[in-house]
């Protein structure tokens, strides 16, 4: 154990000099740390390679810098090599124990555990730790995979967890990172790249394509394949190219199996819903339900789906059709999750609203263009937010030069220039 624990020292930061912690992603870090200092469980989740690590870091140099003992905070990422030897949650027990033993260490202990899905019966750790009372502990966790507070665990976590999903940049952190003036043209280049964080640290277009692609071989392999027994990767990774696609199009399970068949290759309903949910639990895409403005409820059938960055599409998938006006929409999609929004596409009667955002008791509708040139546009984006009887915000996106003035209450904001967050 002595010659394993000396080989994961070098991941902490028991000297004065800190692993390195990116850029401060404080809009995650500032909302973290107040849920800090109690015995709640924080868990971040995300697909891989979203910053889920770097912000762990982040918290864990803010509370130090917040006089937390630098001795009391230990980091495990099972994503290196040298934490290979905690493969299930009685390893990872002696390992607390032998680093208490080690450093001496007294007091309340921070545990900070990156990609705990790939450790068995991790729950039976976390559970333990941070409802002891005998000795504290304060326990903040990374997964990639959604289901991994589901079913008994949820129940057996009950009340003593907190969620934090974490995302790839967005556009106004892209802006930041790169020291960059927000404007039309600087939102129209993050939209044709993308916001995995290590892109922006790549010097060409090649070098981010072979990125990119190896973050989803990673997920497809790690995430999927391995974790779900899949027999038919090459059908796994189709089915994920037509989902990026025909993002921010209503389609069904019953389209996707028609093409598949259309082209000769057999699949099922089944297999096909069965990989799409796959794809969902590793953040990949997301599901975006119809919800029925006059009855308040979600309809069943038909659905949108995005990608979680448009790196997938602007990289890999470039070759394919897909209009800007879907990128302008996928980019919305994303900000309102990254704002909290639970994020429904609207059916009201015959027509269609692009978002209907809910946030506690607050209601959002948005309609999405990428340019209204001429007025059949303006009224379609328009005429469809008017017929909504309710007070509730309503408000129409688009990449146009103007801004337009009020229509019966309905406001017009440049993409670029909206706040997502207010």
């Amino acid at each position: 154990m002595k010659e394993k624990f000396n080989s994961i020292k070098k991941y902490n930061f028991w000297n004065k000099t800190s692993p390195n912690l990116g850029y401060l992603r404080t809009e995650y870090t500032d909302k973290i740390i107040k849920y800090t200092e109690n015995r709640l469980i924080k868990v971040l989740v995300g697909q891989r390679r979203s910053g889920k690590s770097y912000i762990l870091r982040q918290l864990i140099n803010k509370l130090i810098g917040e006089g937390v003992n630098r001795e009391n905070i230990l980091y495990i990422n099972k994503e290196y090599t040298e934490f290979d030897f905690i493969t299930n949650y009685s390893d990872l027990d002696s390992f607390v124990k032998y680093y208490q033993k080690t450093l001496a260490v007294s007091g309340k202990i921070y545990l900070f555990i990156d990609e705990i899905q790939d450790i068995a019966d991790w729950e039976r750790f976390v559970n333990s730790y941070s409802q002891n009372f005998v000795e504290e502990y304060e326990v903040f966790i990374t997964g990639s995979n959604s289901n991994m507070l589901s079913g008994e665990l949820s129940t057996l976590l009950s009340g003593r967890y907190v969620e934090f999903e974490i995302f790839p940049f967005s556009y106004n952190e892209y802006l930041k990172f790169l020291e960059k003036e927000n404007n039309k043209q600087n939102f129209i280049e993050y939209m044709e790249s993308g916001g995995l964080p290590e892109l922006f640290n790549l010097q060409n277009d090649e070098i981010k394509r072979n990125y990119v692609s190896a973050v989803k071989d990673s997920v497809f392999f790690r995430d999927i394949i391995q974790r779900y027994s899949i027999k038919e990767p090459k059908l796994l990774e189709d089915v994920f190219i037509y989902l990026v696609n025909n993002a921010a199009n209503l389609i069904s399970i019953s389209n996707i199996v028609n093409y598949f068949k259309n082209l000769g290759r057999k699949t099922t309903y089944d297999t096909i819903s069965a990989y799409i949910s796959y794809m969902e639990n590793s953040f990949l895409i997301h599901k975006s339900e119809r919800y029925n403005i006059k009855g308040k409820d979600t309809i069943s059938g038909n659905a949108k789906y995005y990608i979680n960055d448009l790196a997938f599409k602007n990289y890999l998938y470039k070759g394919y059709a897909y209009g800007i006006g879907y990128k302008i929409e996928n980019i919305v999609y994303l900000n309102l999750r990254r704002a909290g929004y639970k994020v429904y596409t609207g059916v009201f009667g015959n027509r269609e609203i692009d978002f209907v955002a809910l946030k506690d008791d607050k209601h959002l509708y948005l309609q999405v263009s990428y340019l209204m040139l001429d007025k059949s546009t303006f009224e379609r984006e328009y005429s469809a937010l008017e017929l909504i009887p309710d007070n509730f915000e309503k408000i129409v996106l688009s990449l146009d030069d103007v801004q337009f003035p009020q229509r019966n209450g309905i406001k017009h904001s440049q993409i670029w220039k909206f706040d997502f967050n207010k």
